[in-house]
């Protein structure tokens, strides 16, 4: 279908009613849309075997076949407010979650298995982000707020205590491990606009891959390591230390080593449109969500 014919109002007000599931080839820059949907979803990953994504919607989880191009629910038990900060084990045997708990609506980080509906909770103190999991299985990072500042931690798969791997003032977010597992890559406003950094796995050599004039959110590396991809908002759409949904954004891709960046999607999305690495297995395209607002009587007929 041609999401582009649709009426739609592009202000960049108001929540979005419309979401498209689409994927990209990296190559060529040619979008699918794959599945629309009368209601918000979020955050794309592809499963190893290629076959399905999974996605948020409502605070639930839920696979996208994309083969019968069906959705099933998920079964995360009392996780139910789950935020759009989900990411698969290597192996895809579990799933970790970043649920808002009911005492203080603070976002906390679960692992479980792949729908056994029995979420293990990993970080008592919130709020806390997931982006990333080490290759080797062993690991999590992610983003969380402590004594009023957001910076990176890391913690055992299994539980155990947090390592705490950034302290510059201002919001460190996003963190995603290389797949040899040699580093960790986020964005970070400390240079004064949101910009992509590396550094190694321990939090040494902190360096800043990019240096332009958008703000730039969530990187997430191709499995075979050669490309990195991430969201860019334009400069002054935006503060730098925000990433709101339904604004005017771009996904770019960078090599790896760093160096300079092509556009490959200009879209409507923002929030929800590619927080978590969707990398499809073999490098060769993206899955992510793009939004509309429809007006009031297209919606009506969803």
């Amino acid at each position: 279908m041609n999401n582009e014919a649709l009426l739609v109002e592009e202000a960049d007000k108001g929540s979005a009613n419309a979401s498209f599931l689409e994927i990209v080839d990296v190559q060529t820059g040619k979008r699918e849309v794959i599945a629309e949907f009368g209601y918000v979803i979020e955050a794309p990953n592809w499963t190893s075997d290629g076959r399905s994504l999974i996605y948020n919607s409502d605070g639930k989880l839920f696979i996208f076949d994309l083969g019968s191009k069906e959705s099933k629910r998920i079964d995360t038990g009392f996780a139910v407010r789950c935020n759009n900060d989900h990411v698969l084990s290597p192996d895809n045997d579990r799933i970790a979650i970043s649920h808002a708990t009911a005492e203080d609506n603070k976002s906390r980080i679960y692992v479980l298995g792949m729908g056994d509906g029995n979420p293990v909770l990993l970080t008592p103190m919130g709020p806390s982000y997931l982006h990333g999991w080490s290759p080797d299985g062993h690991t999590l990072a992610y983003c969380a707020e402590r004594n009023g500042q957001y910076d990176i931690y890391t913690i055992p798969a299994v539980g155990g205590v947090e390592r705490q791997l950034t302290d510059s003032p201002g919001l460190d977010d996003g963190p995603e491990y290389s797949p040899d597992g040699q580093y960790i890559w986020f964005n970070s406003v400390r240079s004064g606009l949101m910009q992509i950094w590396r550094m190694k796995a321990d939090g040494s050599e902190q360096t800043q891959m990019t240096k332009d004039e958008s703000n730039s959110w969530f990187p997430h590396l191709s499995p075979d390591g050669k490309l990195t991809a991430y969201i860019a908002y334009r400069k002054g759409d935006v503060a730098p230390g925000d990433h709101p949904p339904c604004k005017e954004v771009e996904i770019r891709l960078m090599p790896s080593e760093g160096g300079a960046y092509r556009t490959i999607v200009n879209l409507f999305g923002g929030q929800g449109t590619l927080n978590v690495n969707s990398w499809s297995p073999d490098s060769k395209k993206l899955a992510f969500v793009s939004y509309r607002i429809r007006k009031a009587e297209e919606a009506s007929n969803l």
